[in-house]
C-alpha cells in the first residue's frame, strides 16, 4: 500500500510549524555511571531478572552522552527544526534532593550549546520515567515529599536553563508512571498494586501543578507545560457492556489527567470505579494542579479497543499492525485531538510523539521501512484534518530520533529513523528518515512559493 498527496493538500501546515523528532534520557544517554550520576528506578529495574524481555539494560544503550555532537549533526541533517529530549534527573541531582552535581548540568549545557549552534530548538522534558533511585528508597512517588523535591529540581533547571530552551515540560506520560509502573508491575519501579497506581496518579499530578509554579516564580520565558499520553476508546460493539467499558477506559486513561489539570476535579466515573480506597487528597491539591499552562503535548500511538467478550474481540486492523502489536489508527488521532477540543479550553497542542515500531533490517548501509513512511503519512493527514478544523497544532515530533533501549521491550523493538548497529554504535538514516526530510523541504519550499506569490 502507498499513499500519496495532491501537491495542493501539502501545504496545509502552518510556515511557522515546528518539525521535531524524540528521545529520552534513559533510552539512550548511557554513561549510567559516569561523572557523578546518581541510579534512577530504571537502572535498579533493568538489572534485577527477568524484568526486561532481552535481558538488557540502559547502561551504554545508544550512549548518546559521548556521542550528542555527532547526533545534534544527524538532527540537523534530518532538516528538522526541533529536538525533544529527557533530562537525566539522577545525573544533576543524584539522590533527587539536595546537592547538584555540576557535571551532569554541564552536559546538557553543552548539549544546549550543540543545538543552538545547528539553530535548533530544544524542547526538554524534565521527567520521563527515570525517579532517582534514593527517592524510591524513600517510598518514591507514593511519598507526597516527592512531589516537593521535584518542584525544587523544576525550578533549578529552570533557572540554568530557561533561557536557552523553547519549551520545558513537567512530566511524559504520567499514566505510564503510575499505571505500568504501580498497577502492573511492568515498568520501574515494578509495583503491581492498583490503590497504588491511583496515589502515583495524584502525586504526579500534584508534582506537576507545583512544578509550573516553581518555575513560573524564576520568570522562564520558556513555554510550560506537560506531555500526556492518550488515545480514543471504540466499544467493540454496540452493546451495552462495550459501551461502558470504552466510556470507563476512556475517563480513567485521558479524562482522569485533563479533568485534573483543565478543570480541578477528577471524573466521577473513573473514581467510582478507581481503587481509591487509599487515595489521600489535601484540601487545596486540586488548586495546585489546575495550574494554566502555555501547550499541551500529546502523545499518540493507536486506539483502546474495548470488549466485554471472552476472549476479547479484536479489532479488523485495516492498516496492520507494527511490531508492538499496536493497531495502526490514524483517525484515531483526528477523533481524539476533535474531543479534547470539544471538552476542555485547550492551549496550542503539540504531538510530542508519534511513531512507529518495525523489524528493521540493515542491509546494505539501507533500512527500507515503507511501513513506518506509510505511518507517518497517515498521522500527518490525520493532524491536517484537525488543523484544517481550526484547532492550535503547533508541532509534530517523531518518536523517535533513532533506536533506543525501549523499556522492558529491551533493545528488540526498533521505533527510530535513525537505525543504531548497538555492537558499533553506528547510526544509518532509514528510507523514513530521508523520507520525513523531504517531506519537510517540500513544506518549507511551497511555504516559499507562496511568500513570492504574494509579493
Amino acid at each position: 500500500m502507498t499513499t500519496m498527496h495532491n501537491d495542493d493538500t501539502d501545504t496545509n501546515f502552518p510556515a511557522t510549524f515546528t518539525w521535531g523528532v524524540a528521545t529520552s534520557a534513559y533510552q539512550i544517554e548511557g554513561a549510567a555511571a559516569i561523572d557523578g550520576r546518581g541510579p534512577s528506578i530504571w537502572d535498579t529495574f533493568s538489572h534485577a531478572d527477568g524484568k526486561i524481555i532481552d535481558g538488557s539494560n540502559g547502561d551504554v544503550a545508544c550512549d548518546h552522552y559521548h556521542r550528542y555532537a555527532e547526533d545534534v549533526e544527524l538532527i540537523a541533517k534530518l532538516g528538522v527544526n526541533a529536538y525533544r529530549f529527557s533530562m537525566s534527573w539522577s545525573r544533576v541531582q543524584p539522590t533527587g534532593s539536595g546537592a547538584w552535581n555540576e557535571a551532569g548540568f554541564d552536559f546538557y549545557a553543552r548539549l544546549l550549546d550543540a543545538l543552538a549552534a545547528k539553530g535548533l530548538d530544544a524542547h526538554l522534558t524534565l521527567y520521563h520515567w527515570d525517579l532517582p533511585q534514593a527517592l524510591q528508597d524513600e517510598g518514591g512517588w507514593l511519598n507526597r515529599a516527592t512531589c516537593y523535591h521535584f518542584a525544587a529540581y523544576a525550578a533549578e533547571v529552570a533557572r540554568r536553563f530557561g533561557h536557552q530552551v523553547a519549551s520545558i515540560a513537567t512530566h511524559n506520560e504520567p499514566w505510564c508512571t503510575a499505571v505500568l509502573g504501580h498497577g502492573t508491575g511492568q515498568f520501574a519501579p515494578g509495583m503491581a498494586d492498583p490503590a497504588a497506581a491511583v496515589q502515583v496518579s495524584h502525586h504526579l499530578l500534584l508534582s506537576h501543578g507545583l512544578a509550573m509554579q516553581a518555575m513560573r516564580a524564576v520568570n522562564v520565558p520558556a513555554k510550560l507545560g506537560i506531555v500526556l499520553n492518550q488515545w480514543t476508546a471504540t466499544p467493540a460493539t454496540d452493546s451495552a457492556q462495550d459501551r461502558e467499558l470504552a466510556e470507563l477506559e476512556y475517563a480513567r486513561s485521558v479524562q482522569w489527567y485533563m479533568d485534573a489539570i483543565f478543570k480541578g476535579r477528577y471524573p466521577a466515573l473513573a473514581l467510582k470505579h478507581a481503587d481509591a480506597s487509599a487515595l489521600s487528597i489535601f484540601e487545596n491539591d486540586f488548586t495546585d494542579i489546575k495550574q494554566p499552562i502555555d501547550f499541551l503535548g500529546v502523545n499518540y500511538y493507536t486506539r483502546a479497543f474495548m470488549s466485554a467478550e471472552t476472549p476479547p474481540r479484536k479489532p479488523e486492523c485495516k492498516l496492520g499492525v507494527n511490531d508492538m502489536g499496536w493497531e495502526t489508527y490514524p483517525q484515531g488521532l483526528t477523533e481524539l485531538l476533535v474531543g479534547l477540543h470539544r471538552e476542555y479550553r485547550l492551549p496550542p497542542v503539540y504531538i510530542t510523539e508519534n511513531g512507529m515500531a518495525v523489524a528493521d533490517k540493515l542491509q546494505g548501509g539501507k533500512v527500507h521501512d515503507q511501513p513506518r513512511i506509510e505511518y507517518v503519512q497517515l498521522h500527518l493527514d490525520a493532524l491536517r484534518a484537525v488543523i484544517a478544523q481550526g484547532i492550535d497544532v503547533r508541532g509534530y515530533f517523531y518518536w523517535s530520533l533513532m533506536d533506543n533501549f525501549e523499556w522492558n521491550s529491551g533493545y528488540a523493538k526498533r521505533f527510530g529513523m535513525l537505525y543504531v548497529d548497538y555492537a558499533t554504535q553506528q547510526r544509518s538514516f532509514k528510507d523514513s528518515a530521508l523520507w520525513y526530510r523531504d517531506f519537510i523541504t517540500a513544506q518549507r519550499a511551497s511555504h516559499a512559493v507562496a511568500l513570492v506569490g504574494e509579493h
